[in-house]
């Protein structure tokens, strides 16, 4: 851990604060249609469902075409999309491509979920619509989980603030001691994990520089509206290595979930990620972990990288139920 301490900086503009008090994205992304008919040039189907009608909370499923005409359950695969905390949605294009390929890939069924977003909605909302969401999942009808997808066999995904949410989910459903079945979570897939801090690690200073495409000071603006007013990046949402956080990893171990970490070598937050899981594998958390070239992300617009991914992903599912 270096001993920098966060220089002054002017937030760069993502969001602007109206008079009003809402809020204004500076930033935009393409978006896509589900797509549920079986006769779409896709190479998966999707469809919109609502959790909730108050928090204006959804989902999107993603199944692969095979399904229509398989008879076995699939793996299900809940992904919460990155944007940290502030930006993107499940329909999102490089999000909902992402899910489509990952359903595609792996043969499982994905469960994309919208959740509400910071500055409107501060940390902890995410994490309590990502719970929400399992409780959603658990409870429906809806003809393609009940048909298609295996609720024994379920794993908690996210890419960025997505994997930060995945985790923090996964902490509370396991400190609420909820009652999820049919539901039965598995293991944690976090992909390029987005954790900080108030001290600088040597890969945040090395990647972070003004430019890039993922500065310190886009992180730090995302945190600074994503944290509840007045809190640090040392607060355990952004930092979960300070304080009682190290201690409550414990948690995975306990319930008996394995973790897989994925980063990327041109990220700035790697040495972060890799300490992370370090520090699960200290904790006796059975953890895996895929390194490589690239920048945060990557695997959103680089094809190879993503079927990278998309096979240790699967290789990870497999060795989880060979051990069960």
């Amino acid at each position: 851990m270096s001993d920098h301490t966060l220089p002054s900086r002017e937030n760069p503009p993502i969001i602007l604060l109206n008079p009003d008090g809402s809020y204004t994205r500076l930033i935009s992304y393409p978006c896509s249609l589900p797509t549920p008919d079986p006769d779409s040039n896709t190479v998966a189907l999707s469809k919109d469902l609502t959790i909730n009608a108050t928090t204006k909370t959804s989902v999107r499923i993603h199944i692969p075409k095979q399904t229509l005409t398989t008879v076995e359950k699939l793996p299900l695969i809940v992904y919460y999309h990155g944007g940290g905390f502030i930006l993107t949605t499940a329909a999102t294009t490089v999000t909902h491509d992402l899910c489509d390929q990952l359903a595609t890939h792996l043969l499982a069924v994905v469960v994309n979920v919208d959740y509400r977003l910071a500055p409107e909605h501060r940390l902890p909302a995410a994490y309590k619509d990502g719970v929400e969401a399992l409780h959603w999942i658990k409870s429906t009808n809806d003809p393609w989980l009940t048909k298609y997808a295996d609720f024994s066999n379920c794993y908690l995904m996210g890419t960025s603030a997505g994997a930060n949410l995945a985790y923090h989910a996964g902490l509370r459903v396991s400190q609420q001691l909820v009652n999820l079945e049919p539901l039965k979570i598995k293991g944690l897939i976090l992909h390029s994990l987005f954790i900080g801090g108030v001290g600088r690690v040597e890969s945040e200073i090395r990647f972070g520089r003004e430019g890039t495409q993922f500065s310190l000071s886009v992180s730090d603006t995302m945190w600074d509206f994503a944290l509840p007013l007045d809190a640090s990046r040392d607060h355990e949402y952004c930092n979960v290595m300070m304080g009682g956080g190290v201690d409550d990893m414990g948690w995975i171990k306990d319930v008996g979930w394995r973790v897989l970490v994925t980063g990327r070598y041109g990220d700035m937050m790697i040495d972060r990620q890799m300490g992370f899981a370090k520090s699960l594998e200290l904790k006796g958390v059975e953890c895996k972990c895929l390194y490589g070239d690239g920048d945060h992300g990557i695997e959103y617009f680089d094809k190879s990288k993503a079927k990278e991914l998309f096979e240790e992903i699967s290789s990870f599912v497999s060795s989880v139920n060979d051990t069960k």
